[in-house]
């Protein structure tokens, strides 16, 4: 188990746990128990594809009450909301896998298209369960990059047979180059304010149809791709022992306040709960 990172979803109660694989870039992945609530409702700028190992994992999703049981595969789409709780008093125990859409972006045949959007949260896929099965099995190893590779195409060719309108038109066409170009400077520039001035002059797009052609590739906007990346530090610098009003200034929020309300809105606990769940799983 490593401190380093945590996607940070669950709150903390007596029995709960909470299992973190080693940092990679462009992933994360996770195991843990959940004995009642799990997580408040949220919502990721991320894949979140997983499987439930035990008892019964309950959330709402796009309008409905979706139960994940043993056996089938769980996709849930980037900036989609989402809670989750305990479906029996026996509670569940899962494992998920968290990652970019900038990898499944690369690793699509057709790299202008959109994103593949899988409907159903739960899916009686069985390649698709085994893919995740094998991605998930060794929670302490370090994965290898043309481990991650391969995951990853096998993923996102998974994904687009569960999804047959990912195949994108003319119409759906992204400028590849200037949202790489936005993504990497605002990676490079997490800890202050970045103005949409600015990514005009990088990316030589105007600000409105960069926002669209971002939303588009990443299925989120840039702001809160920014922000996002500002709680990955966060998470990461609570873990390694700072304060949380040290962290907080650290990342680029103006105080340790406005972090705690970006931090609760976006992982569904606050960040004192989870810096005591990061504790207890050392």
């Amino acid at each position: 188990m490593t401190q380093e990172t945590t996607p940070g979803l669950e709150r903390s109660c007596a029995g709960d746990w909470i299992r973190y694989a080693p940092r990679q870039p462009g992933i994360e992945r996770i195991e843990a128990f959940f004995s009642g609530e799990a997580y408040a409702p949220h919502r990721h700028d991320t894949y979140s594809i997983g499987y439930t190992i035990d008892g019964v994992q309950s959330f709402d999703y796009r309008g409905a009450r979706v139960n994940s049981t043993p056996g089938r595969a769980i996709v849930l789409h980037p900036d989609e909301v989402h809670n989750g709780e305990a479906g029996t008093e026996q509670g569940f125990h899962y494992r998920m896998l968290y990652i970019e859409p900038s990898l499944i972006r690369e690793a699509l045949c057709r790299p202008n298209s959109a994103l593949p959007f899988v409907r159903d949260a739960v899916l009686e896929d069985p390649r698709l369960f085994e893919i995740v099965y094998s991605a998930l099995s060794e929670m302490d190893a370090v994965m290898e990059p043309i481990a991650i590779d391969g995951i990853t195409a096998h993923l996102t060719d998974s994904l687009l047979v569960n999804d047959a309108s990912a195949i994108g038109s003319a119409g759906n066409l992204i400028d590849i180059r200037a949202v790489r170009l936005a993504r990497e400077y605002l990676n490079a520039n997490i800890c202050r304010t970045v103005s949409s001035r600015e990514l005009e002059l990088v990316t030589g797009q105007d600000r409105y149809e960069l926002a669209r052609q971002f939303r588009k590739a990443y299925s989120t906007s840039p702001y809160r791709y920014l922000t996002m990346r500002r709680l990955d530090k966060v998470r990461f610098d609570i873990a390694r022992g700072l304060t949380l009003a040290d962290a907080a200034v650290n990342a680029g929020f103006s105080d340790q306040a406005h972090m705690t309300r970006r931090f609760k809105a976006n992982f569904g606990l606050s960040p004192g709960s989870w810096q005591r769940l990061v504790r207890s799983s050392a």
